[in-house]
């Protein structure tokens, strides 16, 4: 919650709404309606990114008390709406969502990564404290490091392909025991331009995420620019894993590409 003072006897406040999980033209639809509703004291601004949105809302009135109680009502509408995505309530990146929830439950991180090249090693150790949760990533682009560094069934990888729930499964599995982390986030996939095939095209990525003992594995398929694949990868790989810190991830339909 944001609050000040301006010079015209007016006060300000801001609230925010992170959620993950929306396209621009999803949001359009499912906020034409709260935008329809807002009064002119508060105006609304929507930022997004790789399925990652963060939702301003900014509210000028000369008592202070109404405001406040204006501002948290549209938020706590916001959080109705977008229940079960809502990332945060406050101004923060996913990276930092994720690294206050580690360093709360005193755990720790490694990644094993693929397509994502150590992006999400970047995202996650751009937080400030970091060095308290994080551990490592070990950047797996080729299958012999796949199989020589984090022991990825070599049988496995020929069967069902580096880009697999089997070789997703087994990258998280290998970093976390290589590291002695808590937590794991791997990812393997096509990030293109190049590379794609009728059963795998370009922008599917397998990602997986462990948590102590319990490990799940998803099948995604993100569109846009190399970049974009890559950024969307990674951001989806920290919610994974927010959510089973949080306790409330939902299992993927089971998904097979054999």
């Amino acid at each position: 919650m944001d609050s000040q003072n301006t010079n015209n006897n007016n006060y300000k406040e801001t609230r925010h709404v992170v959620i993950y999980g929306y396209t621009r033209q999803e949001l359009s639809k499912v906020m034409r309606h709260f935008e329809d509703h807002l009064p002119e004291f508060v105006k609304i601004t929507i930022d997004s990114s790789n399925l990652v949105t963060k939702i301003t809302l900014t509210g000028v009135n000369s008592g202070l008390e109404l405001l406040r109680f204006k501002m948290n009502k549209f938020q706590q509408e916001l959080k109705g709406i977008f229940s079960e995505e809502v990332i945060s309530t406050e101004d923060k990146t996913i990276g930092r969502v994720l690294g206050e929830l580690l360093r709360e439950r005193e755990l720790t991180v490694a990644c094993a990564e693929s397509c994502t090249g150590g992006n999400l090693a970047h995202r996650i150790t751009q937080a400030p404290g970091s060095s308290a949760y994080f551990l490592g990533s070990v950047v797996s682009y080729a299958n012999d490091v796949k199989a020589e560094v984090l022991k990825v069934s070599r049988r496995d990888i020929d069967r069902y392909g580096a880009v697999s729930r089997q070789v997703a499964e087994q990258m998280a599995l290998g970093v976390s025991k290589l590291m002695r982390s808590d937590c794991a986030i791997s990812t393997t996939g096509i990030a293109g331009p190049d590379g794609g095939t009728k059963l795998k095209p370009v922008g599917t990525v397998w990602i997986s995420v462990k948590y102590n003992e319990k490990i799940v594995c998803e099948c995604l398929h993100f569109q846009g620019t190399r970049n974009e694949v890559i950024e969307s990868a990674t951001n989806h790989g920290m919610v994974m894993l927010i959510n089973l810190l949080r306790n409330s991830y939902v299992m993927q339909e089971d998904f097979n590409d054999e």
